[in-house]
């Protein structure tokens, strides 16, 4: 596992959604701008297209559709399954496509993202129309069939590109589970707030496999569900930390092999173009200062967007990966930026 996340300390690697509709052309930067590509997601293509679909797609032996507010499981796939399927294939076609004619079939290192079991538990419905965090007995069947078809996801890309895969795991929903907020049915009927223990038992169903896994907290993070997950990466937008994250992010940031940076703006209002790669990094220097971590450390550190891309222009996508690749060689450089 250690081996197996060595190549994205230290680089520069991105979050996974794109704006457009075209996989060809998203392929093709990803692969020709980073050492640690990924495999894009563009949601604007519509049903089936964003996280949330794809990753219910994915899940061994639960079908998919959906009703008047949003994917249902649980039920017979039909049209929609068979469309998810088939976007994922015209993906996956183009990126061992771009990551052929770039020269590097059968080597390297490549990431896809998932949304995570709390996430999803929080975000599809069941048969009966309630969202699945309601019932812990869905929760646990959604954490295993996920990790079921995050194994044979990664095999389908390790077999296509021959590069060693890892997988993201985005948990944006992860305080809403925890705290008792996710949406109900009907207002006399709310879903239960899930103990920490519980909703790390149910991450680590994901973490903890074969499969090289770094976890996404891209949301309110719940520290006390964190540090109870085996875990050996993550992704974080340190820029959203505020004072009361610093113990958890220091404890995961001395804990885990791979710590991921979010720095890089990519939203419309905070285009690259304005930025250098030291003014991206003002936040993280920061963070260790008041933290009381070394800068030296800030060298084995993945540097990312701040977030998935969907948001930005077109035009911004390849110089908002540009500047984490740049932001990346610095830390390498000098990472003590003395």
């Amino acid at each position: 596992m250690t081996d197996a996340l060595a190549p994205i300390r230290g680089a520069a690697t991105g979050i996974g959604s794109h704006p457009g509709t075209d996989p060809r052309e998203a392929a093709a930067v990803v692969v020709g701008e980073l050492a640690v590509p990924y495999l894009p997601e563009l949601p604007g293509r519509g049903l089936g297209a964003d996280m949330i679909g794809r990753s219910a797609g994915i899940l061994t032996g639960i079908g998919v559709d959906v009703s008047s507010t949003g994917y249902r499981i649980g039920v017979r796939p039909g049209r929609v399954a068979r469309r998810i399927d088939d976007l994922l294939q015209r993906d996956l076609d183009a990126f061992e496509e771009a990551y052929e004619l770039a020269g590097r079939r059968g080597g390297g290192t490549i990431k896809v993202q998932v949304a995570g079991p709390l996430t999803l538990a929080a975000t599809v419905e069941l048969s009966s129309g309630h969202r699945a965090a309601r019932d812990r007995g869905a929760m646990r069947d959604i954490a295993e069939a996920l990790a079921d078809g995050v194994r044979a996801h990664v095999a389908d890309l390790g077999r296509r590109t021959g590069a060693q895969v890892i997988v993201q795991v985005d948990e944006p929903s992860m305080a809403a589970v925890v705290r008792g907020t996710v949406p109900a049915l009907t207002r006399l009927d709310p879903i239960c707030a899930v103990p920490a223990p519980d909703a790390a038992e149910l991450l680590a169903r994901v973490t903890s496999g074969p499969v090289p896994v770094v976890v996404h907290l891209c949301g309110p993070i719940e520290w006390d569900v964190v540090r109870r997950v085996p875990l050996t990466g993550a992704l974080i937008d340190v820029t959203r930390l505020t004072e009361a994250d610093y113990e958890g992010f220091g404890v995961l940031a001395e804990s885990v092999e791979a710590v991921g940076l979010g720095v890089v703006p990519a939203t419309p209002d905070s285009p690259a173009g304005r930025f250098g790669a030291e003014q991206v990094l003002r936040p993280a220097l920061r963070l260790y200062d008041e933290i009381g971590l070394p800068r030296t450390a800030l060298s084995r550190a993945t540097i990312t967007p701040t977030c998935g891309l969907a948001g930005a222009a077109a035009e911004q996508v390849r110089p908002v990966l540009e500047l984490a690749r740049r932001t990346a060689d610095i830390l390498e450089e000098a990472p003590d930026l003395r």
